[in-house]
């Protein structure tokens, strides 16, 4: 297959194999707010074991989470301890074909996101634990099968405090009711669950590096220890037309190879080969592992990449080597229907078609991680992507623990993206209320950031996103003044700027905290970009939030347009993110309505986001 031109149904687009079952859909649930299943062997329920007090007395459509109306449940009140189960044909887990090299098979589950702690059970046999509710996790499950059983029993516990403010939880509220910019919770599984059959020795991580120059860097990880050495092929392609082809001799689980691609050493192919919101080509990748002597396949897998280059420097956003402006918009990524989940692959390729519709080239996904199927088609339409996770809300040795964990597993998962081409693992200090008093605090966002360097080198990072910056490639300022004039003060030229970097920001706080981040601005190597901008609400409703109300059409047109206009005609400002992209809860300050429509024309829209700013290179 090629991954490029999958249909995006696939939950892991970029690691593809073409035989694999979903498991979305109807399953059994049931609440356990006294947190007895397990002393009661609920796991084992159905799966030969007794289990009979499991209470699995509703059923619920995977991966819709129970607070959802697509679940079929709705019920938004404080549950901390849910569970699921359904049944699973043996045929699902162990097709009816003989492996390549004659060795035994492995069946894997696996699991998109389950928030926020998760324990599996296989035939009463418990197959895998994992604490992180955005991370993916797989669980081995071919030692659980039952002998001779036709079908098999999933059983899933998933616990959620809705209480914690030391786990990663964005803006799912802790309080009873949604309040200001913070929503309804979402507890259990909510991104895909699906099972795959693989070669024991298979491919368990596949990550690429990319350079408009060199080529590529293929990263692969395999399941456990070879029992001997293994060759493992890369070829990269771009239609019917082989762009590179390298092997390499692989005596251990991980290995990296470097592929060179002879076309981008010639100018006027490299142009051609090299990925952009406005030219968003992809290379089809496959990675095949043989045997030694290359004689027979052990596994084969399909993939793509995007080459691209994404930094910072002489005061603007570099994408491949060249001042790049950025339009973004911030997108919660919360949904009426789904809250956190979302209802397919149509509606994320929709979401990224209309972000462009407007006029913008990039997106911010705020307080989430993204179900990776948005990756790929913003790495498919072409859309630049900030890529972020959602905030603990109390700082303590947990908490520190918890968000860096998740972060670095996002990251991980994520790091092949094309589109991703800014990393935000904090914003607007949450988290990190005292950082100014508290050295911990200034320590903690200082060392995030450099452990996300450490892990991925090759994009901008923001220490904390909007102010109190420590050590940020990116001066990231959110600015919701409704007023433009005072926006053309801000950022109108060198000497506003400088008295607003000198005293409080434009919400009171510092925007730097260290003299080396002040130092990085004046020299051109810390781009400023005014991140959160706008709220506009068009009518207001009792219990809404914004930052600005407009009573009408026409107001809300004019305001939107002289908001736009200082940043798009800033000699300082190398791109700005504007709040948001739709209503959202609550939050009624989207430029859609919560059911997708526009409260201007698109044209309208596109005309007021780009301005006559970046029509070429950033259109």
């Amino acid at each position: 297959m090629r991954a490029s031109e999958q249909d995006g149904t696939y939950p892991r687009p970029m690691l593809c194999r073409e035989q694999w079952t979903s498991l979305d859909g109807a399953w059994e649930f049931g609440y356990d707010d006294a947190a007895a299943g397990e002393r009661e062997g609920w796991f084992a329920a159905g799966a030969g074991g007794d289990g009979a007090g499991a209470p699995f007395d509703r059923q619920i459509t995977v991966p819709f989470p129970p607070e959802s109306p697509a679940s079929g449940i709705g019920e938004t009140g404080r549950h901390p301890v849910v569970w699921y189960r359904r049944g699973i044909p043996h045929t699902a887990l162990v097709p009816d074909t003989a492996a390549e090299d004659g060795a035994a098979r492995r069946a894997l589950i696996h699991f998109g996101a389950v928030d926020h702690r998760a324990k599996v059970w296989l035939d009463g046999t418990l197959v895998a634990e994992h604490v992180g509710g955005q991370t993916p996790f797989t669980a081995d499950v071919t030692d659980a099968l039952r002998p001779g059983a036709a079908e098999h029993v999933l059983v899933v516990r998933a616990e959620d405090d809705p209480a914690e403010l030391a786990q990663a939880r964005g803006k799912q509220d802790w309080q009873e009711r949604p309040h200001a910019v913070w929503y309804e919770r979402t507890t259990g599984i909510w991104q895909s669950v699906w099972a795959e059959s693989v070669p024991a020795r298979h491919v368990t991580d596949l990550a690429w590096t990319t350079d408009p120059i060199r080529g590529v860097t293929a990263e692969v990880e395999l399941a456990g220890q070879p029992a001997g050495p293994l060759t493992v092929d890369v070829v990269i392609s771009r239609g019917d037309r082989v762009l590179a082809r390298t092997s390499a001799a692989v005596d251990g689980r991980r290995a990296r190879i470097d592929v060179a691609i002879p076309a981008l050493r010639n100018g006027i192919d490299r142009e051609d080969l090299l990925w952009r919101p406005e030219q968003p080509v992809l290379l089809d990748a496959r990675v095949t592992v043989r045997t030694a002597d290359g004689s027979a396949a052990v596994d084969e897998v399909d993939s793509y990449v995007g080459v691209r280059s994404a930094e910072v420097g002489r005061g603007a956003f570099l994408l491949n080597g060249h001042p790049y402006f950025v339009r973004s918009v911030l997108n919660q990524g919360y949904r009426p229907r789904t809250l956190l989940a979302n209802a397919g692959t149509e509606e994320l390729r929709r979401e990224v078609e209309l972000t462009k519709a407007m006029g913008f080239n990039a997106t911010r996904i705020h307080q989430k991680a993204e179900d990776p199927r948005f990756l790929y088609w913003a790495d498919r339409l072409g859309l630049l992507v900030w890529g972020e996770t959602g905030a603990t809300y109390d700082y303590c040795g947990v908490a520190v623990e918890s968000l860096t964990r998740e972060w670095l597993e996002l990251v991980r998962r994520d790091r092949s993206h094309p589109s991703i081409v800014t990393w935000v693992p904090i914003n607007e200090s949450w988290g990190i209320t005292d950082i100014t008093r508290d050295p911990a605090q200034h320590h903690f966002s200082v060392a995030l950031a450099n452990l996300t360097r450490a892990l991925d080198p090759t994009r901008p990072v923001v220490s904390n996103e909007g102010w109190e910056h420590t050590d940020s490639d990116i001066l990231g300022v959110h600015d919701y003044t409704a007023d433009p004039e005072l926006l053309t003060a801000r950022y109108g030229d060198a000497a506003g700027f400088d008295a607003l970097l000198a005293g409080p920001g434009p919400s009171g706080r510092t925007l730097s905290l260290t003299a080396r981040q002040a130092e990085r601005f004046a020299a051109g190597d810390a781009p400023l970009m005014v991140t959160e901008f706008g709220g506009l609400s068009l009518g207001s409703h009792e219990g809404d939030f914004a930052y600005t109300y407009t009573d009408s059409d026409t107001q809300y047109a004019a305001l939107l347009r002289e908001l736009f206009k200082p940043l798009l005609d800033s000699p300082l400002v190398a791109g700005y993110c504007y709040t948001q992209f739709m209503d959202t809860a609550q939050e009624t300050n989207g430029l859609l309505f919560d059911d997708g429509r526009p409260k201007l024309p698109l044209e309208t829209i596109r005309e007021i986001v780009t301005g006559t700013k970046g029509e070429g290179a950033g259109a």
